[in-house]
């Protein structure tokens, strides 16, 4: 069953499970009309609703990211699956498309993480960086599939980054055991692309996104922490553009969230949606 923005790929008495498309918002951010995951769920639930029901939506993804959200119908569902998450018991799996080819097959990235701009000025509030004050972040990646494709000519905001292969390492310093982190470059290749299992063991905002970059690998799409953070205040200013088309490839950011499940209990999975398949399948 499909609705206009989402899929249901499971639903009982106390939860919903749907397939979310990229580039629809999980809650209203601001006092418009516009469609949100959580206005379409309490249409979709009216009658469930009106008899003491509620949408309570569990694991909030990005604005661009697409995947599974599990949705509590009652408050009873919203507190287990709230001390699920305490208890570290549902599962998430994401799938991302990453530039350039990585020289492991598993990683396990721990750097804590905080907003940028509580460290040093920042033009995006909402950017993320791995700073030792931060609050503790933990993912483990898997390399699925390296493939090459053909793309735009490089932009000259990636060719500078492809110079400089800058791959910060965390120290210990003086052996006082404060961790240093670096700034690190992405390892960018106008042509070599991988797909990356993303398993977080914590959940930080934008927590997969800026591990990923810190690794070397950012992924394909990501406006903030791709080629030039630039490129996201640029989109802001002018929409999506052949120019940004050119640096970025895709309009959003390849990240997809592939699987949830409740330990011992049961589990869900969701395909690649069509524009992440193609540009692998390219």
């Amino acid at each position: 069953m499909s609705l206009l923005n989402f899929k249901i790929v499971d639903e009982t008495d106390d939860y919903i499970v749907v397939d979310k498309p990229p580039f629809l918002l999980m809650h209203p951010t601001k006092p418009d009309q516009r469609t949100t995951l959580w206005k379409e769920l309490r249409e979709l639930l009216a009658f469930e609703i009106a008899n003491g029901g509620q949408v309570s939506i569990v694991n909030r993804l990005d604005r661009e990211t697409s995947g599974l959200v599990l949705v509590a119908k009652t408050a009873v569902a919203a507190r287990r699956f709230g001390l699920l998450m305490q208890e570290h018991r549902l599962h998430k799996e994401y799938l991302a498309i990453v530039w350039g080819w990585p020289e492991w097959e598993t990683k396990i990235v721990d750097a804590p993480l905080d907003r940028q701009g509580k460290q040093q000025p920042s033009a995006i509030w909402l950017k993320q960086t791995i700073h030792p004050d931060g609050a503790s972040a933990r993912t483990e990646f898997r390399v699925e599939q390296r493939f090459t494709r053909s793309t735009f000519p490089p932009s000259p905001a990636a060719s500078r980054l492809g110079r400089d292969r800058d791959w910060a390492e965390r120290q210990e310093d003086g052996g006082e055991g404060r961790i240093q982190i670096p700034k690190r470059n992405c390892a960018f290749s106008e042509n070599k692309f991988a797909v990356i299992r993303a398993i977080p063991k914590t959940g930080r905002t934008h927590q997969i996104r800026v591990h990923l970059a810190s690794l070397g690998h950012p992924i394909v799409g990501d406006k903030i922490y791709g080629p030039d953070e630039q490129l996201y205040l640029q989109f802001i200013e002018t929409g999506w553009t052949t120019k940004l088309e050119r640096q970025l490839l895709l309009p959003r950011h390849a990240l997809h969230s592939v699987k949830l499940a409740i330990k011992n209990e049961t589990e869900w999975t969701a395909e690649l949606p069509p524009d992440l398949a193609q540009f692998i399948g390219d």
